[in-house]
């Protein structure tokens, strides 16, 4: 049976929540934790940016199968499970006796992160709204925009008072105790049965053919967002360090930096109330350029723009994530949208695996114009959303 509609936004909060907590104690967490990570064990945070690094990788070849069983079986049982791995993946971070011990800590976050992040949640909307998923998708990265402006505060406080080891256990506890119920009780049981049959999803997502996931759409897509996932990557990763670079204070800088997720959480707001009319490719062509306009902000007026930078680069950044998700609905349709999701989400994760290190040495050479190099990635998503255009008519 369909879900009943009065159920939605409880739906959306309770996967927004979860969402949340799964980004703020896992992908953001290296920002806070890399440091004293590193220092505990005697290793550089390069050290500690490359597991994660090896992660993300984890998380881009578990990708299209997750997506494709939430495709087949709806996506309680992959979010629940998602918690257990997040908890244990934490568990073993906090009480690693060595350094394999942690580097197996990440890895089974890696998998966590396949499993619990946005592709797995988009997909799970998906299979419960069908085509009309787009304003769902929308209600859970409002929600999880915060994750950064909670998780990094939480996190920075409870390392600085106990160290990072219980910074872990914390967040390990709260996937057990918030996040597991959340997606267990809370996530409604689904076949793909909410907007078209279970029956008919299975066996159309069954016949798409392994070559339509590297179509002329699917590749404009893929590079789209790995360039703007990239972007992001590297930012969470180092942004009070550019702006610090820059020539703002370290006040300054991490004030700024903890603008971006209530920016974030602004341009959904507004992608949801205003260009929701529109086709998310118009919200998902804006979404490129504003980094770009920031960093030319920033290079005119110096650190003084530090807040307009970040402002500007957190609200394509949210609105980014929504079309991550809303697109290739979109373009493509419900059918095997797990699936599609997956691959979609490999090369980002390919890329966001590199970012970390690779814009940690751009910095050190080139100090705040690595944000070119950004700004740049920005443009070239730009010019592949705008190559989608003949391809979206003749979908549409």
């Amino acid at each position: 049976m369909p879900i009943a509609k009065e159920r939605r936004t409880l739906i959306v909060i309770a996967l927004g929540t979860a969402q949340t907590l799964a980004w703020g104690s896992t992908y953001y967490l290296p920002a806070i934790l890399a440091a004293p990570m590193a220092d505990s064990f005697g290793v550089s945070t390069g050290f500690v940016y490359g597991v994660f690094s090896i992660a993300m990788l984890i998380t881009a070849f578990f990708g299209p199968g997750v997506g494709q069983r939430i495709d087949r079986f709806g996506g309680r049982g992959v979010l629940t499970t998602s918690s257990l791995v997040f908890a244990l993946g934490l568990t073993l971070l906090g009480a690693s006796p060595n350094l394999p011990v942690f580097v197996i800590g990440w890895l089974a976050i890696g998998l966590g992160m396949a499993m619990g992040l946005y592709e797995a949640g988009f997909a799970t909307l998906t299979a419960i709204y069908g085509k009309d998923a787009r304003s769902a998708i929308t209600g859970i990265t409002l929600l999880a925009g915060f994750a950064s402006t909670i998780c990094w505060p939480i996190s920075t406080i409870v390392e600085a008072e106990w160290g990072w080891r219980i910074a872990c256990y914390v967040w390990a506890a709260a996937h057990l105790l918030i996040g597991l119920p959340i997606n267990r009780l809370l996530i409604p049981k689904t076949d793909s049965q909410a907007s078209v049959s279970a029956a008919s999803v299975s066996s159309e997502a069954a016949s798409i053919p392994d070559a339509s996931m590297f179509s002329r759409p699917m590749i404009l897509l893929g590079i789209s967002f790995a360039a703007m996932w990239i972007t992001s990557t590297a930012l969470a990763a180092h942004l009070p360090r550019i702006l610090e670079a820059a020539g703002a204070t370290k006040t300054v800088a991490v004030a700024a930096a903890s603008l971006v997720g209530p920016a974030q959480v602004a341009a959904r707001i507004l992608e949801h109330s205003v260009l929701q009319r529109y086709h998310p490719l118009l919200s998902a062509r804006l979404a490129t350029i504003t980094h770009p306009i920031g960093f030319a902000m920033l290079l005119i007026f110096g650190p003084a723009a530090a807040y307009v930078f970040t402002i500007l680069h957190g609200s394509g950044n949210g609105v980014i994530s929504i079309a991550k998700g809303t697109l290739p609905l979109a373009i493509f349709g419900p059918i095997g949208y797990g699936r599609r999701q997956g691959y979609l989400a490999a090369p980002s994760r390919f890329g966001q695996a590199a970012a970390p290190f690779v814009f940690a040495l751009l910095l050190e050479q080139y100090g705040h114009y690595v944000l070119l190099f950004t700004s740049g990635l920005c443009l070239i998503s730009l010019v592949a959303l705008m190559l989608l255009r003949n391809t979206n008519e003749q979908a549409a």
